[in-house]
């Protein structure tokens, strides 16, 4: 079996804006700026990812988006703004926008766990 060597990439987000951060989050979890990149492998690295907090947001989605959740039961669905997530849970607001980045498959929930988020 082939050994994968996973290299840690350290990404500062201080200033930035979220979209931009999580695209090269989520490219470099995959492992799509290697030579030998194959969508069903699992070749990305570590990524750790500092000043999460002081991420910049453009246009009016810090007031107007809004994330939602369903409990499962009828009538049941829950929403937080993006203002209040972040100012509680800021490394939640960049792991969802990863999340939503990355392929639908098995291989997400093993990728996202390289994630490593600090604020």
């Amino acid at each position: 079996m082939i050994e994968i060597t996973r290299e840690t990439h350290t990404i500062d987000a201080g200033g930035k804006a979220l979209g931009r951060v999580a695209v090269q989050v989520a490219t470099l979890l995959r492992g799509k700026q290697r030579p030998d990149f194959a969508p069903y492998k699992d070749q990305g690295g570590v990524v750790v990812v500092k000043n999460v907090g002081k991420l910049k947001f453009t246009g009016n989605k810090y007031i107007q988006k809004r994330y939602f959740k369903h409990t499962g039961y009828l009538g049941s669905i829950h929403s937080k703004s993006l203002k209040e997530l972040f100012s509680t849970r800021p490394t939640e607001v960049l792991r969802k926008a990863v999340m939503g980045m990355m392929p639908k498959n098995k291989l997400r929930d093993v990728q996202i766990k390289r994630l490593q988020l600090e604020q």
